[in-house]
């Protein structure tokens, strides 16, 4: 499949897990901003109706506490009383019952039609009159109801367990079976009672009821509820939205992470088709060479002077190693494909080690006029490493120092011992340095470090790679420094007792 290709597919992917995750958002935040909306509206409705209901029950009392008095000194001839629920009761109904006293009219009927009329008009009478002083010692009695029971102290108008009561079976009745608490709060702005003393209850989200609102001043008594666990109870609705809405993003977070393995995996692969390109290129050259050298040793018709023959060996002899670095380089790709390569470990001294490659590299040192120092300083230089490799790391280490440097190369190769359980060394170089963008990148497969103006530089970007996958197989660790046409020191650190 083409880059541009994955890469449309990618964007449109992109765009629809995006919008989705957009509509799910929004969706999400209307659902909870209607659920808040449901949840205030019924803590409203309960709280209006608790405040009505108390209310109703002060005027009950003051008017069960004052009737029977006004009855008994209001006529003489009657005594009888009546208390509050009895009057709210008659008044309901149109039954007769509701006359408070029943007048002693005695009728005559010797007279004919016009006592009973004369009777009829004395009931009226009598009822009218009756009528009028119960209105009245009524309207009197509100009347006091609006002067006096405000003045009271809130506790006195209140009976808090009832209270407690009657806000119970409001809030359930909305459907608000929750826990919550609540205080009252006094026209001096003193809390008269608190249902619970909690740590978590924050002011600002109380609701709040005034008391009282037929008060002449109807904002001085009211009423705090606090609801604990209402955020649970709004988000409750939405358990399901919630899960969705995060797998929807782990999806997304899948499908980028899949995509980027597609893109790199594609780079990989374009990367180890040039590789296999330029290889063969590589390859081509040095048995061409060798080839061409055993033809003219077997042509009889040139003649096989010592000059000439001198000549040819070197020819093989070079292109031979030649062919043979460039096999390593094959065996080194091989090893970074295998992740579990086995290592063949002995026990070697590491000193020895790096003196020996050191010397074999100092005449290619030399011939770019540099040299080569060994601070070879390790007090247990004895580590379990496979050898083979271990060696090639540190040829490798070194001839990219001499591939990246400037005339006069100044090479320091230094062991020690970090504790007594492992073993670092480090490569130190005065050549062009690597920036800190491309110190990310220089262990990674077929990337190569740009040279600038230096344009004799080849590879195939596995070096590094490969110098770090020997040293991890070895359960080490490589640091490098580097400084910008100042140089770059890498540094190995690996444990004596791998074997172990």
């Amino acid at each position: 499949m083409k880059q541009r290709t994955i890469i449309i597919l990618g964007i449109f992917m992109s765009a629809l897990f995006i919008g989705l995750l957009c509509i799910q958002a929004s969706y999400i935040r209307v659902t909870a901003a209607m659920r808040q909306e449901q949840f205030d509206e019924a803590v409203r409705r309960s709280l209006t109706q608790v405040a009505q209901t108390l209310e109703e029950q002060e005027s009950l009392r003051y008017i069960d506490s004052s009737l029977p008095y006004k009855l008994s000194s209001s006529q003489s001839g009657d005594t009888t009383h009546f208390n509050a629920k009895q009057i709210v009761a008659n008044a309901d109904t149109t039954d007769v019952s509701c006359t408070r006293v029943k007048p002693h009219v005695f009728i005559s009927t010797k007279r004919g039609s016009n006592n009973l009329q004369e009777a009829s008009r004395v009931i009226q009478n009598r009822l009218r009159q009756r009528y009028l002083q119960e209105r009245s010692l009524l309207d009197d009695i509100l009347i006091k109801m609006l002067c006096e029971p405000y003045d009271k102290p809130l506790g006195e108008r209140i009976n808090f367990l009832q209270l407690n009561e009657i806000l119970d079976r409001e809030l359930d009745y909305n459907g608000l079976n929750l826990p919550h608490y609540f205080s009252v709060i006094n026209k001096e702005g003193e809390e008269v009672y608190k249902s619970k003393v909690t740590k978590d209850s924050r002011t600002d989200e109380y609701y709040t009821q005034v008391l009282f609102p037929n008060d002449p001043d109807p904002q001085a008594n009211y009423l705090k509820v606090y609801f604990p666990t209402k955020e649970n109870y709004i988000h409750s609705s939405m358990s399901l939205l919630i899960p969705s809405f995060i797998l929807t993003v782990l999806l997304l977070a899948v499908f980028i992470v899949t995509l980027w393995i597609i893109f790199h995996q594609k780079q990989l692969s374009e990367m180890r088709t040039d590789f296999i390109h330029n290889m063969t290129h590589e390859l081509k050259t040095p048995v061409s060479s060798i080839s061409l050298a055993s033809q003219m040793l077997n042509d009889p018709d040139l003649s096989k002077s010592p000059a000439m023959l001198k000549h040819v060996s070197n020819v093989i002899s070079e292109e031979t190693k030649r062919l043979s670095q460039q096999i390593e380089k094959v065996l080194q790709m091989s090893l970074l494909e295998n992740e579990n390569s086995a290592l063949k470990l002995t026990e070697v001294d590491l000193n020895e080690l790096c003196l020996n490659v050191a010397e074999n590299f100092a005449l290619k040192v030399e011939a770019k006029g540099g040299h080569i120092e060994t601070e070879l300083e390790a007090d247990d230089p004895f580590a379990w490493v496979d050898q083979v490799h271990f060696t090639n790391i540190i040829y490798n280490l070194m001839d990219n120092a001499l591939k990246y440097s400037k005339d006069a190369l100044l090479l320091k190769v230094r062991t020690e011992n970090e504790g007594k359980d492992s073993i670092s060394i480090s490569i130190e170089d005065n050549g062009i340095g690597i920036s800190k963008d491309d110190l990310k990148h220089i262990f990674e497969k077929f990337y190569r470090v740009p040279t600038g103006s230096l344009h004799n530089v080849k590879g195939f970007g596995l070096g590094l790679a490969y110098v770090h996958k020997v040293v991890t197989d070895h359960k080490g660790s490589i640091h490098v420094e580097s400084e910008i046409n100042k140089g770059t020191k890498f540094t190995i650190t690996i444990p004596l007792n791998l074997k172990k």
